[in-house]
């Protein structure tokens, strides 16, 4: 019978001839059938998964060389392109539009053998943090039903979670990938900014998206990353920085010097088991060796009013393409008056909370309020952006609570639209400054409801990041 533990695990697999990718894709496929009430996929590809599956077969039977990803069942959030496959973003406005070409990702996971299983669900238009906006039903947290999975990426994080794929891409504009990995008990990278190229994936907001992996480990998140990662002449915005060998350095028992921000543990939105648990967690990490200081950053309110700012404004832009003309949905019955047609499709097509923020970054642009609110924000972030500077000059990283609470239950947030945003506070720090963040599921509520803790590091030091995330993980299975 087909179990899976890790991409090493499974690739020894192979080798002894123990398993098929063959078994492998029939396995996730009964685990999608058998979890398909969650409603993690919005598609399964069944048919290719298997075809391929089978190529693969007959290519290491032969003695073919194994890609870095040979066989691995790859999941992929409904925002990123997979050439001659739908791509909605979870929204009615692209209900049936199918992408023209790949993402770079995606050819990247191609080329090393990677099994695309199906497509994920999300928020629509990766807008949101419990995975209830989408256009087609919302995701539900394998941990326990009545309860969200976080957003914007539920549905990739939910389907790792639940065994129905080994790795999932999401993507993480202001915790996306970090939120539900922390919400459902998985390893949730969000890569510095143009560490991983975005051509490809829709656009929520252009300078702050990045694509991230959902893994049950922080191996197997090292792994996929140094296959994604990397140069992509499509994307100006990406770094020429070598990859590193990821997979392979992970053996470094570096004591490290670590810091938290100290309102970030005192704040009043924390929730007291998760404050409990990471103080408990810090003294663990004292007692491996490591140094671990507070610090202050009295900033801390100020970043999810300026990261709100900042992305409903390129997202005011970024979805004025979608008017029915040039993309996505468009009625039937039009009138002569341009502008009611236009009305009309978007009406239709977007969802609550997309035009929600639509008009927030509308507003924020406009000529009165432009100084007043878009301006400030920037300020914000250049702060963040040098408080990140001056952090990583003194300390190899920097951790903090992942969300200020556990996965919370449906409807609980949905009448508070501020409550919701402040469900990003931990998050977004990462994002404004561009630098790597992972959430690493340490700890579980009396509930029995998984939650972990976030670890950042200066931009492009994503093997730091990497190695000392392996050593947090291995120190609280040892206690």
């Amino acid at each position: 019978m087909f179990s899976f533990t890790t991409i090493a695990a499974y690739h020894q697999e192979l080798k002894d001839s123990h398993t098929s990718c063959t078994e492998a894709v029939n396995h996730f496929l009964q685990q999608i059938e058998a979890k398909k009430h969650l409603n993690a996929f919005l598609e399964v590809f069944a048919e290719e998964a298997l075809i391929q599956a089978g190529k693969l077969d007959k290519l290491r039977a032969k003695g073919d060389k194994m890609g870095k990803l040979h066989g691995v069942i790859v999941g992929l959030k409904d925002v990123i392109s997979y050439k001659n496959h739908k791509l909605s973003a979870a929204s009615k406005i692209l209900e049936n539009y199918k992408a023209v070409y790949n993402a770079t990702v995606v050819d990247s996971l191609l080329a090393e053998g990677a099994i695309i299983i199906g497509r994920q669900n999300c928020d629509e238009f990766a807008m949101g943090s419990s995975n209830e906006n989408s256009a087609f039903g919302k995701v539900l947290n394998d941990a326990d039903n009545s309860r969200v999975p976080g957003g914007s990426s539920g549905g990739s994080a939910v389907a790792v979670q639940a065994g129905m794929c080994m790795v999932s891409l999401g993507s993480d504009t202001g915790g996306s990938v970090r939120q539900p990995a922390d919400f459902c008990g998985v390893v949730g990278l969000k890569p510095s900014y143009g560490r991983v190229s975005r051509y490809g994936l829709i656009a929520y907001a252009s300078s702050f998206d990045q694509i991230g992996i959902f893994s049950q480990s922080v191996e197997d998140a090292a792994l996929t990353l140094e296959v994604i990662a990397g140069k992509d002449d499509f994307d100006s915005t990406v770094s020429n920085e070598p990859v590193e060998a990821y997979s392979s350095a992970l053996n470094e028992n570096k004591k490290y010097k670590i810091a938290y921000i100290k309102q970030s543990l005192e704040h009043p939105s924390l929730n007291i088991e998760i404050k409990t648990s990471i103080y408990a967690y810090i003294e663990k990490l004292k007692e491996a060796g490591h140094q671990v200081d507070a610090i202050d950053f009295e900033y801390l309110d100020y970043v999810v009013p300026a990261y709100y700012v900042l992305t409903t404004a390129e997202a005011s832009t970024n979805l004025s393409r979608y008017d029915g003309v040039k993309f996505g949905y468009q009625i039937k019955e039009a009138s002569g008056d341009l502008t009611d047609f236009y009305k009309k499709n978007r009406s239709y097509g977007f969802g609550k909370e997309v035009k929600r923020r639509i008009m927030l970054g509308s507003f924020v642009l406009s000529s009165l309020y432009y100084d007043s609110y878009f301006t400030k924000a920037q300020k914000v972030r250049q702060i963040v952006a040098n408080k990140a500077q001056e952090i990583f000059s003194i300390y190899d990283a920097l951790i903090s609570p992942t969300a200020p609470s556990t996965a919370f239950k449906f409807e609980e947030k949905n009448h508070d639209a501020t409550e919701m945003y402040l469900a990003d506070i931990y998050t977004v720090f990462a994002n404004l400054a561009g630098i790597p963040g992972i959430s690493l599921p340490l700890f579980k509520s009396k509930l029995g409801i998984p939650f972990g803790m976030q670890v950042m590091t200066n931009q492009m030091k994503e093997l730091s990041l990497l190695n000392l995330s392996k050593q947090m993980v291995q120190i609280q299975e040892s206690n």
